[in-house]
């Protein structure tokens, strides 16, 4: 059976016509699939209103606990809960988890690094009997990025990473997809470029060139981990081509790239 995970970046949940057109196409899709999501700037909006105050190394946040607090609150919150009331009124019957509901996803807390990154999770496990019995229920997991360590104690992991994580887990039982749903036609080579297949030999050229840089980097990592663990096919799309079968970038590995060249 064929399965859908979809990555939502941040940007795409501030943007409500484009949120109303993502859930629109949500409430079309007739196979299972798995919803997972960002935060966008909500987090630091409502940090920023309490008077938490930010802390950066590098262009990264560094997950302090109060900080741990209101991204919890915002993430598992209000951001979770707003997309999963957009798709009920569709008539998509969702249902919101984060990581520690049903302890479907635990993570490790990054540790013996020369930076401290705080309550920063890496993905350990995803439960899939629990994945498993929601979908044949027909319930759309809808998935926040924050886990647990399975001793008491939340995380705060990279939504990229427990998509790609759900999607090899689900790998074992589905024949899987994974889209990475952001606000660009896909990787480009420039701003109206698009690459349609991108290859790890390909991708390592552009790194160097510059032309693939920052938050990018870890969202193709992890597209390129799932697809040498076994999912069927990885793409990152614009969310208005979400039901447009080859749109977008579609990550493969040589191998695969010789067989299409074929």
């Amino acid at each position: 059976m064929k399965c859908k995970v979809i990555k939502i970046g941040g940007a795409l949940i501030e943007d409500a016509g484009l949120l109303s057109r993502l859930c629109r196409k949500f409430a079309s899709m007739t196979s299972p699939f798995v919803i997972v999501h960002g935060g966008g700037t909500f987090a630091g909006q409502l940090a920023e209103r309490l008077g938490v105050p930010r802390r950066m190394i590098d262009g990264r946040r560094v997950t302090d606990r109060e900080t741990l607090e209101v991204t919890v609150m915002v993430y598992a919150g209000w951001v979770n809960k707003t997309l999963v009331a957009r798709l009920q009124a569709l008539g998509v019957n969702a249902c919101g988890l984060s990581g520690c509901d049903l302890n479907l996803v635990q993570a490790d807390r990054r540790e013996g690094q020369s930076i401290d990154w705080g309550y920063v999770g890496d993905v350990r496990l995803v439960r899939m009997g629990t994945l498993e019995l929601l979908l044949q229920a027909r319930v759309v997991p809808v998935i926040s990025p924050i886990t647990h360590d399975g001793k008491g104690v939340l995380l705060n992991s990279n939504a990229d990473g427990i998509a790609a994580a759900v999607a090899e887990t689900l790998g074992m039982c589905y024949d899987v997809e994974l889209i990475y749903c952001f606000d660009k036609k896909g990787v480009l080579t420039d701003e109206g470029s698009v690459i349609p297949c991108l290859t790890p030999s390909l991708y390592e050229k552009y790194k160097q060139s510059g032309m693939i840089h920052s938050g990018m980097i870890p969202k193709l990592d992890n597209a390129f981990k799932s697809v040498s663990n076994g999912v069927q096919a990885v793409r990152l799309i614009h969310p208005d081509d979400l039901d447009q079968p080859d749109a977008g970038t579609r990550i493969i590995l040589e191998k695969q790239w010789m067989r299409v060249e074929q």
